[in-house]
């Protein structure tokens, strides 16, 4: 006997029982909580391998709804953009957010209350004070040699 489905096509709380290598493209996708914490700029410490978290934002992000804005052709603007997939997470989970779902099932956590996927809305993650909502300055707008000012702590 196969899953239940929900509206969206997914298997209540497949993230508790499919491990991350084994999740559809969809489920993968659906583990994105929208806070917008993984387009902010990171500046990592070169002895220490510390990444601090800056509200200086990509480019693509908007500030309002904390998703990129150009998502399935962000590489054309912003090539260095990282692709998480369960096969590099090894190399760039350090890199998420400390509340990002990815990293969390990376590291055999389980999710937040206020994930989308438990709370069943998209505004649980603002609503928690964990999204960087109207919190962000451009990079267009803040020279690299300033990001240092910028540096915060991340809503958890």
């Amino acid at each position: 006997m196969s899953d239940p489905i929900d509206r969206d096509g997914l298997s209540p709380r497949f993230w508790e029982r499919k491990p991350l290598k084994k999740m559809s493209s969809k489920e993968w996708e659906a583990l994105c909580d929208g806070c917008g914490k993984c387009c902010l700029n990171k500046l990592e410490d070169e002895d220490s391998g510390e990444v601090a978290l800056t509200n200086v934002a990509c480019r693509l992000l908007d500030d309002a709804t904390c998703r990129c804005a150009q998502y399935e052709i962000r590489h054309q603007f912003v090539p260095d953009c990282i692709v998480l997939k369960p096969d590099n997470l090894d190399t760039h989970a350090y890199w998420m957010p400390l509340t990002c779902a990815y990293r969390l099932l990376w590291e055999g956590r389980p999710l937040f209350d206020w994930h989308p996927l438990i709370s069943g809305t998209p505004d649980s993650v603002h609503r928690a004070g964990i999204s960087v909502r109207h919190g962000t300055v451009s990079e267009f707008d803040t020279p690299f040699e300033e990001w240092e000012d910028h540096i915060i702590e991340e809503p958890t």
